[in-house]
């Protein structure tokens, strides 16, 4: 049974939140608390519910004791006492400590590793899933910097993803991806294996992140294209030098505004997810129950094309429906590392 004390506890937080957000305050007071108050409110909901299923449990009991109402109240127990349990677990996934960026946007990172062409065609593959599943979700999937090779595989892609819960689905598909395939470039028609990296970042506002002009450089120069029309004949292009970082950030679209502005939400992102991990390094440095760490340099999926397999090594997934998978449907893959990552969490809470 989940302790009342502690329902009780987060109500009456709540109610804090809520009377702190009438009274107004600074942008980043009203931003830390409006995030809080969106967390909590799910939470209340369920808290809510369960009290009231709690007291119809009650009033059942006590109606057992009356002639006229025993029969109503002996058909209403056992549904109770059956839903009580799924609430109890429903309450303490949502008593889970919360990642203040679940709710965020997220900025996606796409890059070839090791393979060659062949790397770069796969991270061209993944980008069409990814934009694949975001249409699924209804998100908004807008490319911020792309460059590709001669027959189309991706040398470097960054892209801004929005809509409802985007990085707690999307943030789990940072790493390595690796493919097992025959490469359209291989004549000889052998299987190779190479792979990509993925990198998910929660989208950081300026309220998150600080950065003195005195921090950064801005060049600007022009945009190299596909050719024709497609060429930039103005300087639009922005590149953005972090300068305590040396982290160079390039956007290179038709407006030269827009690139600053675009360039300048990468950086914020990267250096909000640097804060992050160190913070998540001093608080769980020996944690090993996670799904996964985001580590760019740690293999987490295998998608093997003769044999129509996908694996995802971190909970030891395996499904026969990689076509499926490489068209966006990914609620399954996302769905399993969700759970399997609030069940560690649940383990480790208790």
């Amino acid at each position: 049974m989940v302790p009342l004390d502690k329902l009780a506890q987060i109500s009456q937080r709540f109610d804090y939140v809520e009377a702190r957000l009438n009274a107004g305050g600074s942008p980043s007071e009203i931003a830390d608390l409006s995030r809080e108050y969106s967390d909590l409110g799910p939470v209340i909901a369920e808290i809510n519910a369960y009290r009231r299923a709690l007291d119809d449990l009650a009033e059942a009991e006590i109606m057992l004791a009356d002639p006229e109402m025993r029969g109503l109240a002996e058909e209403e127990m056992p549904r109770l006492k059956a839903r009580i349990p799924e609430m109890e677990q429903a309450l303490r996934l949502a008593l889970l400590p919360k990642d203040s960026a679940d709710a965020r946007p997220a900025i996606l990172e796409i890059r070839p590793g090791t393979g060659g062409e062949e790397a770069s065609l796969f991270a061209a593959d993944l980008l069409r899933m990814y934009q694949k599943y975001c249409e699924r979700m209804g998100w908004t999937f807008e490319i911020m910097e792309e460059q590709f090779t001669d027959l189309g595989g991706i040398k470097e892609l960054t892209a801004h993803i929005q809509g409802e819960g985007v990085f707690a689905r999307m943030k789990f598909e940072s790493g390595v991806h690796r493919v097992q395939r025959v490469p359209t470039t291989e004549a000889g028609g052998r299987i190779h294996t190479s792979a990509a990296t993925v990198a998910v970042l929660p989208e950081a506002q300026e309220v998150d992140v600080e950065i003195p002009a005195s921090d950064i450089r801005i060049d600007t120069m022009r945009a190299s294209g596909a050719g024709g029309q497609h060429v930039n004949t103005t300087d639009s292009a922005v590149r953005i030098t972090h300068l305590p970082t040396g982290i160079i950030i390039t956007s290179a679209q038709k407006s030269q505004h827009r690139n600053k502005d675009m360039a300048m939400a990468v950086l914020r992102a990267r250096l909000y997810e640097m804060e992050r991990d160190r913070i998540n390094s001093e608080r769980s440095a020996d944690r090993k129950a996670q799904v996964g760490s985001g580590d760019r340099s740690e293999r987490i999926r295998t998608y093997n094309f003769p044999q129509g397999r996908m694996t995802d090594h971190r909970i030891n997934l395996t499904l026969y429906s990689l076509g499926q998978i490489m068209d966006g449907n990914l609620t399954e893959v996302i769905d399993a590392l969700i759970a399997h990552d609030q069940a560690a969490k649940l383990a480790e809470v208790e």
